[in-house]
């Protein structure tokens, strides 16, 4: 990872805005995550206690200052409403790849929104963190988050078997990634 610059990268798009968390988002997170269908695949705990989501919240607030990882609350550009959450769970800087994550509000699903936060979010990760990969998982079955990351430049890469236990079951992991190297011609998300 290149100098981490000390301010936090918060992003525009044509319709998001992808802005530094802070404690008081525990609300909003906590009504999301509350969604089953939002968290059926998912390592989210189902029906998650609030201590849970603002211990996330906690870590969401000072992932980028501690250089380890960067979370992101996303709004709708025009309206500000809260939309739902994208992060690099991890950064490891010196082999230069992060793993990426993310939630959206059901309301707002099929609209291209998600895709569009995750190529913001990735451009970010090559140009201002300088990663060379970064990779996302999603459990079989959910076709829709991988279209997010297939639209956003992602490549089906494999399935790792029973790679995690959550939910009381080991749950195979089919894993996408992308390069820097893969870096399609489009614009580069505006600093807000």
């Amino acid at each position: 990872m290149a100098a981490r610059k000390s301010e936090f990268p918060a992003l525009l798009t044509d319709r998001l805005r992808l802005r530094e968390p802070v404690f008081g988002d525990c609300g909003e997170l906590h009504e999301l995550i509350s969604i089953p269908e939002v968290t059926r695949f998912s390592n989210w705990p189902d029906a998650p206690k609030k201590a849970q989501i603002e211990r996330v919240m906690k870590w969401m607030c000072s992932a980028f200052a501690k250089g380890k990882a960067c979370a992101w609350i996303i709004e709708e550009r025009a309206s500000g409403r809260f939309l739902g959450a994208i992060r690099f769970n991890s950064i490891d800087k010196y082999a230069k790849w992060a793993e990426i994550g993310y939630e959206l509000h059901p309301s707002f699903w099929g609209k291209g929104l998600m895709s569009e936060a995750v190529k913001a979010v990735a451009r970010c990760g090559f140009d201002d963190f300088s990663l060379n990969r970064i990779e996302a998982w999603t459990l079989p079955g959910n076709r829709a988050s991988d279209r997010v990351l297939e639209k956003a430049g992602f490549r089906y890469e494999g399935t790792l078997r029973q790679k995690a236990w959550f939910k009381n079951a080991f749950h195979d992991f089919r894993m996408f990634g992308r390069l820097a190297s893969e870096l399609p011609e489009e614009a580069p998300p505006q600093k807000s």
